[in-house]
């Protein structure tokens, strides 16, 4: 039987009416459900994100950057693809990644019995120098991990959950942190380390929690918008891009996500839920250079022609209907700026331009979603990293500390058993908080879900266990 403590009488010194202590150990006892749902799961998502923060922000997503000596000139992409297939003869070329500077490698991504591997090779003499396995590369690990926990969307909806609560440990830590009753700013803003014992952990988890709190809310958000039901079926619908912008560009029954590697996410998210473009279509806005075949390579020298510069993707088609598709984003590592995204279908058959799309055309949520995911992976440069590396050990210390907090606090005799903080008696009805928690159940539904039958399971239960003072 869980043990609860009786609710104390508010300090007469603290200013507080009873009402809002009674209102204040109500906000401390959802802080304190939620966490004990949320902790795990921001634990595992601070680490995750760490890891992949690395990568993104000091090598790449592959490992560390395969560098080659400079010549004269570079030897055309069809010639380095077929150095490629003659080592993966069985194998289906995926993309084309241009070199981002001339010192480095061009990369080919080959789909082959049931793998996708990445091949490095040399843009100036077509020689193979490395392979990766995209699907087993320490970033790929930590991003499944980070989105599923490897257990396919049982693990998305779990982590959707921890999200939603997440939020709500955001609102009612900014309720019981909020200077009042005499309390100054600066004793929020500045933790005092003169304290000992639990006090000193609650001062420091306090001020690093209201210092991070609006970070990691936009980073739960952005987030979320990747989730199966809050992300896919409710807020990705509202802001992916319309294709029938496209005109009279045949849509084909493929959406953008087809292009992503396995498990992972490298196309905008505005994008992946648009129908690509179908290849036969008589609309047309560019024509490959006039003479050319319509291979790699004259799609390469178009996307130099539209802009594309440094490193930037090209896809091959991979059905009758298929088209090349020409990108360069933040979402793929390519640029550091989501405000320079853009992504251009080409016919396979006529070489025309199909359809384009930039930043410029996104929706604004789809605008936000870009600038908001660039800064949650760290791919706005070194310094976007550094950050989030440190945001990322904040977070990881609010959960630490959050159960230090626990631990020291629990009645005497209490061991390992859960304790929850008390039932607040005679509480009146909280209008305030009752309208927070309404609106983040209705935001997120899974979460709202769980919290309806947790709050109800705290009604009928919990509330009415036998209590005890602790001494």
């Amino acid at each position: 039987m869980a043990v609860v403590e009786r609710a104390p009488t508010p300090d007469a010194g603290t200013g507080l009416s009873f009402s809002t202590s009674r209102f204040h150990a109500a906000a401390w006892r959802w802080h304190f459900y939620a966490g004990l749902y949320v902790v795990p799961f921001l634990l595992m998502l601070a680490i995750t994100g760490a890891v992949m923060v690395f990568f993104t922000g000091f090598q790449t997503r592959l490992g560390p950057l395969v560098h080659v000596t400079p010549q004269a000139a570079t030897l055309p992409v069809s010639v380095q693809a077929q150095a490629v297939m003659e080592l993966r003869s069985q194998g289906a070329l995926l993309e084309y990644m241009a070199p981002r500077a001339a010192d480095q490698a061009s990369w080919f991504t080959v789909a082959r019995d049931g793998l996708t591997e990445a091949v490095a090779v040399d843009p100036y003499t077509a020689r193979v120098l490395h392979l990766v396995n995209k699907e087993d590369t320490v970033f790929a690990w930590a991003q499944r991990i980070h989105g599923t926990l490897l257990i396919g969307d049982v693990g998305d909806r779990l982590i959707e959950i921890a999200a939603g609560f997440g939020v709500m440990m955001i609102v009612t830590g900014l309720y019981l942190w909020w200077p009042r009753g005499g309390t100054r700013w600066g004793q929020v803003l500045v933790p005092d380390l003169r304290l000992k014992g639990r006090l000193w952990w609650r001062s420091l988890h306090g001020s690093v929690g209201f210092w991070i709190g609006a970070v990691l809310l936009t980073f739960l958000l952005t987030g979320l918008s990747w989730s199966g039901i809050w992300g896919g079926k409710i807020v990705q619908p509202w802001g992916s891009f319309p294709a029938e912008k496209w005109g009279e560009a045949l849509k084909s029954d493929a959406t953008h996500a087809s292009l992503n590697p396995k498990g992972q996410h490298e196309v905008p998210w505005g994008l992946e839920q648009t129908p690509l473009p179908a290849s036969g279509s008589a609309s047309a806005a560019v024509d490959v250079p006039s003479g050319q075949p319509v291979n790699v390579d004259a799609v390469v020298v178009l996307a130099k022609q539209l802009g594309f510069e440094g490193q930037y993707h090209v896809q091959w088609p991979q059905s009758e209907s298929g088209v090349f598709t020409i990108s360069a984003d933040t979402m793929s590592g390519d640029l550091g700026n989501p405000t320079r995204d853009r992504t251009v279908h080409v016919d396979r058959y006529s070489g025309r331009v199909l359809a384009e799309v930039g930043f410029a055309d996104y929706s604004m949520l789809a605008k936000g979603m870009a600038v908001g995911i660039a800064l949650h992976q760290g791919d706005l440069g070194w310094w976007n990293a550094v950050l989030n590396l440190l945001f990322c050990a904040g977070v990881a210390f609010l959960c630490v500390s959050g159960m230090v907090m626990w631990w020291k606090r629990r009645p005497a005799g209490s061991g390992w058993r859960i304790v929850a903080p008390p039932v607040p008696r005679d509480l009146p009805f909280w209008k305030g908080g009752a309208v927070v928690m309404g609106a983040v159940a209705l935001a997120f539904p899974l979460s709202g879900a769980v919290l309806a039958a947790l709050l109800l399971l705290d009604w009928l239960v919990v509330s009415r266990l036998p209590v005890r003072v602790a001494s």
